[in-house]
């Protein structure tokens, strides 16, 4: 093990169940807790300006820094929104991308050299208008004003980001939950985790069905629901070619990668469909592919999520697979609660 990835499992330990690093670290994550209570009140107060959208807004986000299942939920959302009647739209901040003064809009395949790989992910699979800027308020009004047919916007990430009215809060957790309770540095969180006290749902994402769980979503709020994710058949990146999950089974020369927030959830997912992995390659997040990661890999067959597979197109690699995955809530009534919820609204 490298001394930085060394450094980041201590790191990782210490946020989930504390310890002296984050007992030392504790005097700037007072600084934090400053800064975003500070934050609050000046949007509360006036200090700094809110954009109001003439439609409702839905921002999924989370507390957690890093990847908790927001993009597979903010997919989802927009089918069962649609699926109920609205015309979604998608706002992002388009994470690397150099966006410029202006707010980038798209429909369809897009690229994610312009528009973020997660942007690009949410465009392909949901068809539905993505427009993406750090500054989400200006990427809400591109939208509008290119798709004027929108009457409801889906923020991807962006619950810190309060210049951006919003109408509905989700937030997307993982079975870390809030980690040892403190904020960043010395802990994993954006906000206190009072937070999740404020918000419309939460969502926590268990990763695979295991448990058994219910079909119940615990009504109140927040409301309380739980997803896993389903992966469907898998499709060859070069070809299109589409091969059952299962026939990768028993193979011994199978591999995995994965350039998301949380790659061990990922290797698990393939491992609970009986797939047996010869080696497993945790990539940082949003990794870009400039150059292949692959070449040295010895495997007959290497998958990846849906999410690095925007990306791969250019390596020509034959052995590289895409796993889709959809989510699958405890809650079947969870849309119908949010397209309720969204008619009430003032601006609906």
């Amino acid at each position: 093990m490298t001394a930085k990835r060394a450094s980041s499992s201590l790191l990782a330990r210490q946020w989930q169940h504390g310890g002296w690093l984050s007992t030392a670290l504790r005097p700037l994550s007072a600084l934090t807790a400053w800064a975003v209570a500070r934050k609050r009140a000046l949007y509360a107060e006036g200090a700094k300006a809110v954009y109001r959208a003439p439609v409702p807004v839905v921002v999924i986000g989370n507390v957690y820094v890093g990847g908790t299942g927001k993009t597979p939920m903010v997919i989802a959302t927009v089918e069962g929104l649609r699926a109920r009647g609205f015309t979604p739209g998608v706002v992002s901040r388009g994470y690397g991308v150099k966006v410029g003064p202006h707010a980038r809009v798209g429909l369809g395949a897009l690229e994610a050299a312009r528009f973020g790989d997660e942007p690009a992910l949410i465009a392909r699979v949901t068809g539905a208008p993505v427009s993406i800027h750090p500054r989400r308020a200006l990427a809400a009004q591109a939208l509008l004003r290119a798709h004027p047919k929108v009457d409801v916007i889906v923020s991807d990430d962006g619950l810190q980001h309060l210049a951006l009215a919003r109408d509905i809060e989700i937030v997307v957790q993982d079975q870390r939950g809030i980690g040892n309770g403190r904020l960043l540095p010395a802990g994993p969180l954006r906000e206190p985790a009072s937070r999740l006290n404020e918000v419309d749902a939460v969502v926590t994402n268990i990763g695979t069905p295991a448990g058994a769980p219910d079909s119940r979503g615990a009504e109140g709020r927040p409301r309380q629901v739980r997803m896993w994710l389903e992966p469907g058949d898998a499709k060859r990146i070069e070809g299109h070619a589409t091969r059952p999950l299962s026939a990768f089974a028993g193979q011994p020369r199978i591999a995995a990668a994965a350039g998301i927030g949380n790659p061990e959830r990922f290797f698990t997912t393939l491992r609970t469909a009986g797939i047996t992995l010869a080696s497993s390659l945790a990539l940082p997040d949003h990794h870009d592919y400039g150059v292949s990661p692959f070449q040295d890999l010895a495997a007959d067959a290497i998958l990846v999520t849906s999410k690095d597979a925007i990306k791969c197109g250019a390596l020509n690699d034959a052995r590289l697979w895409e796993v889709p995955v959809r989510a699958a809530f405890s809650d079947p009534q969870l849309f119908d609660w949010l397209a309720r919820a969204l008619r009430e609204t003032p601006r609906a």
